[in-house]
């Protein structure tokens, strides 16, 4: 069993496990791996080379490489970060088979920076799973791929070792010409493959195509091929009770002794020997991987040690408390507040008119609230007694400073200023007790962006503006519109929250 199959969950093309790892048998997966060392050093395994990977390391295991993971004398705490391919090639060809080597020789370059930038990143959003935080990790795998497409498909074979070859960095041309290459010869290597039939394909001489390759990768384009079948041959030496004969055949060698030659080139021994050798050490039922999940503490700490600036940018909102607002339907329902709400001295006055268009939707409905806060309100349309089919909630981001100055400012160009300064982030949680069902959930959200261009028109309406201007502001100050549906047997939670001022109308209706 040694395919791996990875579980993507949560809709994420992606899937991260971030560990100390004792020891992690040989498996092979379908899907690209970024591993990043976050703490301490751990053995891995390549193929036919082994590599301790210290404390800022990071490897990319391309698609279909036998790999394993072994713990050094010291503690480690790995992150394994793993993207669907079959998603990603949507968007980049020939993603699969390609080869990306992160083996520079300055640990310190600063396209290493950039992959420990955003895989802290990614990691963080993850940890902190706020509104929206998915579209941010695919975002943020998006960048990570492209930097690899920039700066890590260059490689040279360097006393047996693949290394990041910076010389051709930028080389768009040649390194798709590469890729196309090795895509071609991953997909025909079982069968006779001349350097003609290539040279063809990419209208090349012979002499010129086989310059290409060497000065690129320091392997003849036969050295190449004979490495490509090698390194297939060995899922089917672990994976298999074939015969080596079989096995040579299988992957394209002409007679079962030049099979043995490159491959004793490459892995230093016979192949039988390397059966004998790993066969007791790939992952199965009885072969599981030994490691242990890291808690988000550790991991924030590690990541804050390692990227400087990434954890400062997240700990503010990880350590914010966040709202709770407990509904029980049995007792709330009961009591209708007859006073105003405590935000309606905000948003009854003319000057805050732009950010209180929420607040005037919600009101219109004139329905009967059950409960209020400085910035939240939750309301019905039903009348108790009797079902609870709906309820209304209204939430906006802006603590009591910023409140106590929405209060007294007295024109829109303060408005604009408290709205584009105020950076704090909120979590609402609201749950209501005794509401079982079928909703359908409808959120009308306006977030600072959309704030900041309504502001702005508003102000600017003396300002002769061009008709493409007009539309733009038109756009980007409109507000986000979602529905869903939702099943809740006693108790339904709904989550948001806000990276700067904004609001959102929620409202739930039984179906």
């Amino acid at each position: 069993m040694l395919k791996e199959k990875i579980i993507y969950k949560d809709e994420l093309p992606i899937n991260v496990v971030t560990a100390s790892i004792d020891e992690y048998p040989i498996h092979f997966h379908d899907d690209m791996e970024v591993v990043y060392v976050l703490e301490g050093s751990v053995i891995l395994r390549n193929g036919y080379y082994t590599y301790t990977l210290k404390q800022g390391d990071i490897f990319i295991l391309n698609d279909r490489e036998m790999h394993s993971f072994q713990k050094t004398e010291e503690d480690n705490i790995v992150m394994m970060f793993q993207m669907d391919l079959a998603y990603f090639s949507r968007y980049y060809d020939n993603l699969k088979n390609n080869f990306f080597v992160t083996d520079i020789e300055d640990d310190s370059d600063e396209s290493l920076e950039v992959l420990r930038t955003l895989l802290a990143k990614i990691m963080m959003e993850i940890l902190q799973k706020g509104y929206g935080y998915e579209h941010k990790v695919i975002e943020s795998t998006h960048n990570l791929i492209a930097c690899l497409l920039s700066d890590f498909q260059y490689f040279v074979m360097e006393n047996g070792r693949f290394k990041n070859e910076l010389k051709n960095k930028g080389n768009k041309i040649l390194a798709g010409r590469l890729n196309r290459i090795t895509d071609y010869m991953y997909d025909n290597y079982t069968r006779k493959l001349t350097l003609s039939e290539i040279a063809d394909r990419e209208h090349l001489s012979i002499y010129y195509l086989s310059h290409i390759i060497k000065e690129a990768t320091g392997l003849s384009f036969q050295d190449l091929l004979s490495y490509i079948r090698v390194e297939e041959s060995e899922r089917l030496l672990l994976g298999t009770n074939k015969k080596i004969g079989a096995i040579a055949e299988e992957t394209g060698f002409s007679a079962v002794r030049y099979y043995i030659k490159h491959f004793e080139q490459w892995f230093g021994m016979h192949p039988l020997e390397y059966r004998k050798k790993y066969i007791g050490k790939i992952i199965s039922r009885d072969i599981a991987a030994q490691y242990t999940l890291a808690t988000p503490a550790q991991i924030e700490s590690a990541i804050r040690k390692q990227v400087k600036g990434i954890y400062a940018d997240y700990a503010d909102k990880l350590k914010i408390k966040p709202v709770i607002i407990d509904i029980d339907i049995y007792d709330d329902y009961a009591e209708i507040e007859k006073k105003p709400p405590v935000m309606s001295e905000i948003m009854e006055r003319d000057v805050n008119k732009v950010l209180a268009e929420p607040y005037r939707k919600f009101m219109e409905m004139s329905e009967g609230i059950i409960t209020s806060g400085e910035n939240y309100i939750v309301s019905t349309k039903c009348k108790y007694p009797g079902a609870l089919n709906s309820l209304s909630i209204l939430v906006y981001n802006f603590d009591e400073n910023a409140g106590r100055n929405l209060r007294k400012i007295m024109n829109k160009e303060d408005l604009l200023r408290i709205v584009r300064n105020y950076e704090n982030e909120i979590e609402f949680l609201v749950r209501c007790t005794g509401l079982s069902g079928n909703f359908r959930i409808i959120r009308y959200r306006l977030e600072r962006e959309h704030l900041l261009a309504k502001i702005s028109g508003e102000t600017n309406t003396k300002t002769k503006r061009s008709v493409r201007d007009n539309l733009i502001n038109k756009l980007s100050s409109e507000a986000k519109v979602s529905t869903g549906n939702y099943i809740s047997s006693d108790a339904l939670s709904v989550r948001t929250i806000f990276d700067g001022i904004g609001a959102e109308l929620i409202l739930i209706d039984r179906v």
